[in-house]
């Protein structure tokens, strides 16, 4: 059971957002945020840079990811910690809702990152690539985003050493979804 305000979407079963056809035109004051690590989060990185829109986050002491420490070109802000779990805590307090992908179940970090949208009263939509295709996936997005008026996006996911197809899936999302200023 949910908490009232949350969304979660199980596209499995056809479940959509009612009376939400608006077009998205907040990206002129919209930012991505993550935790800079390697499959969903790099992806929305750098579909924000691509997009031109603000990017941050933050990520652990030492720029730390599963890949070595995170190019500077990204700009999220270390936290004193070497530990995942409170850069995805503050990742989920510092935006007005958070984008959940993957292939399958939520799991590991991204389980977690749920965890403390409930915990913090945040927003939250979970897209399964599994179960919904891009152009679906967009509409869904797009609706959830208006009708929370989202402007700091949260986006979490799989790691891309545990799911390749995370990274590709993301970036073609959020670039479809959101448009350019």
């Amino acid at each position: 059971m949910h908490r009232k305000g949350y969304i979660v979407i199980n596209c499995a079963r056809g479940m959509y957002l009612p009376g939400f056809t608006h077009h998205f035109k907040m990206a002129e004051q919209m930012k991505i945020i993550s935790g800079g690590q390697t499959g969903a989060d790099r992806a929305a990185l750098d579909a924000a840079i691509q997009l031109g829109i603000d990017h941050g986050g933050w990520l652990p002491r030492g720029r730390k990811t599963e890949d070595g420490p995170l190019p500077l070109r990204y700009q999220l802000k270390e936290l004193g910690s070497y530990h995942y779990r409170q850069r995805t805590e503050q990742n989920v307090i510092d935006s007005d809702g958070t984008l959940l992908c993957s292939f399958g179940a939520l799991k590991g970090g991204t389980a977690l990152t749920e965890a403390f949208a409930i915990k913090h009263n945040r927003p939250f939509v979970h897209i399964d690539f599994d179960q919904t295709g891009q152009k679906q996936a967009r509409q869904i997005l797009e609706e959830w985003l208006v009708k929370h008026a989202i402007t700091v996006l949260n986006v979490a996911g799989s790691r891309l050493s545990s799911e390749p197809r995370i990274y590709a899936a993301v970036y073609e999302l959020l670039i479809a979804a959101i448009p350019i200023k």
